[in-house]
């Protein structure tokens, strides 16, 4: 474990007691997150992936919209910090039953849980829950507001790369009209001072966007030129109600990121996506598996970032070597 890390997680707590959004974090509490998440990375490289340091503590995974990779990271970062976890589904709760999602949550509440882990396709409903419950409430979706913790694994990708985030060129290109992961980046990466780019269709524009501290094109050969980070955003079809584009292969056409428009970005570039990625749509394969592609990074270091999340919720009083509190 480096130096860096190791003071990073002997360090102060997250200011709130849950994670709600990137919006209210300061440059420091993101850049102890992504420290801690150092110390996190070096457990998942080890034998025994393994350590005590939840041990005693409950989280629930309460998940009302579909997820591999959020939903998938957040559990493995539970068990390989020796939490206690349940994983509940919407089809599996008594949400079908027309309970409503605050009667579900305070049933859930009267078993003594520490964390909530929530997905939900409301904006807002982790905000709802915070203001109600005892547990630490961890935002992992909500509606078309925010996903934090995907801003933040996106920002430890960039730095291991890079070795900064100020100061750096970063285009997000692709439906930003419905992207959680869009508005969480903006205002991570604007703190961090890096220049972002948000690029798409006028159509998937948000109303304002200029507003948001973006510079906003409709071009992608101008979002891309000279950029030192490419993020693709998917085209969220569950979230549209009307037609925003033509076709898919018009799409592509204008937007899809091809090996072509990618060399105009920096020799250096890497590029990125979310997920669940769209071949063919925003993004060719020949780019999603070429060499500057991080996008299985991104994956990997979904779990880091979320046991420092986690790690860091939970209180100061935690050793990350022995667990003991």
């Amino acid at each position: 474990m480096t130096t860096q890390a190791t003071e990073a997680a002997a360090a102060a707590t997250l200011t709130s007691r849950h994670l709600l959004g990137i919006a209210g974090m300061t440059a420091d509490e993101i850049g102890l997150v992504l420290d801690t998440a150092i110390a996190m990375k070096e457990i998942g490289g080890r034998a025994i992936k393994k350590v005590p340091t939840l041990r005693g503590r409950t989280i629930v995974n309460l998940f009302f919209e579909p997820s591999t990779r959020t939903r998938t990271s957040f559990e493995i970062a539970e068990k390989r910090l020796s939490a206690d976890t349940l994983s509940i589904a919407a089809a599996t709760s008594s949400v079908t039953k027309g309970e409503s999602l605050l009667d579900t949550v305070r049933n859930i509440e009267a078993m003594s849980p520490d964390m909530i882990v929530m997905r939900h396709a409301s904006s807002g409903a982790p905000h709802l829950l915070a203001r109600t419950c005892r547990s630490a409430i961890v935002n992992a979706g909500d509606g078309m507001h925010e996903h934090p913790t995907q801003a933040l694994l996106d920002a430890f990708t960039i730095r291991e790369h890079k070795g900064r985030l100020a100061g750096l060129k970063v285009a997000i290109i692709g439906d930003l009209l419905h992207s959680r992961v869009l508005r969480s980046n903006v205002i991570l990466l604007n703190t961090m001072g890096a220049e972002v780019w948000a690029c798409g269709p006028s159509t998937l524009m948000p109303p304002g966007i200029g507003g948001f501290g973006v510079r906003a094109t409709t071009s992608v050969d101008e979002a891309v030129e000279g950029a030192d980070v490419v993020m693709m955003l998917r085209i969220q079809h569950e979230r549209m109600h009307g037609h925003f584009i033509p076709s898919v292969r018009e799409y592509f056409t204008l937007f899809g990121l091809t090996p072509e428009r990618a060399r105009r970005a920096r020799s250096d570039v890497i590029i990125m996506h979310p997920g669940p990625m769209n071949r063919g749509v925003e993004i060719d394969s020949e780019v999603a598996d070429g060499p500057y592609s991080v996008i299985l990074e991104q994956v990997s270091n979904g779990v880091a970032v979320r046991m420092a999340v986690l790690y860091l919720l939970a209180g100061r009083d935690i050793d990350v070597e022995r667990g003991e509190g």
